[in-house]
């Protein structure tokens, strides 16, 4: 999306596809100020019920040597910033993307286990889906942040620790191969 002229007047008086109900902020290597204001003008358009959908909230991508980068949280903040309302967010660790999969293919939580690198999206989603949980030590968390949450007094840090943990997912083929 490009700025239609020099000018936030000109910003604004672009015209917007009258089909457009819903904005969906997900990962965009090409986030710009231009898409920005192209969202608040579809969420802020008169007459309309237009959702405001996030794919998820990770504040940053995690890359080997510790290194990261902004996630998509980022860019969904911004955008509920400047139409100051919240998203309804279909990932992790909102379990609407679970039941959407359970309903359609009825997966039995007692036998579904999620295996993931994050507490704050994979294990608490997880958990508050029913499932078993798995932890791999290959993502943000180290093994002393869940040891944190499982001393504390916290039932919402509780909520994070995962029912298991491997350094790899690569330790879990030997069990694949039985």
């Amino acid at each position: 999306a490009a700025l239609p002229g020099p000018a936030p007047a000109d910003w604004v008086q672009a015209p917007l596809d009258p089909a457009v109900r819903a904005v969906l902020v997900g990962f965009d290597e090409h986030f710009s100020y231009a898409k920005l204001c192209q969202a608040l003008r579809y969420l802020l358009r008169a007459g309309t019920d237009c959702l405001l959908v996030g794919t998820n909230r990770d504040h940053r991508l995690p890359l080997e040597g510790g290194a990261g980068i902004p996630g998509t949280g980022c860019l969904v903040k911004a955008v509920e910033t400047a139409a100051q309302r919240e998203a309804f967010i279909v990932g992790k660790p909102n379990r609407f993307m679970f039941d959407c999969v359970a309903g359609e293919f009825q997966v039995d939580p007692a036998r579904t286990i999620m295996v993931g690198d994050r507490l704050d999206t994979d294990i608490l989603m997880g958990n508050d889906c029913g499932l078993t949980t798995l932890l791999t030590l290959t993502g943000v968390t180290a093994l002393d942040e869940v040891r944190g949450h499982q001393d504390s007094g916290c039932p919402a840090r509780h909520s994070l620790v995962p029912d298991y943990y491997v350094d790899s997912i690569a330790d879990l083929l030997p069990a694949l191969g039985e």
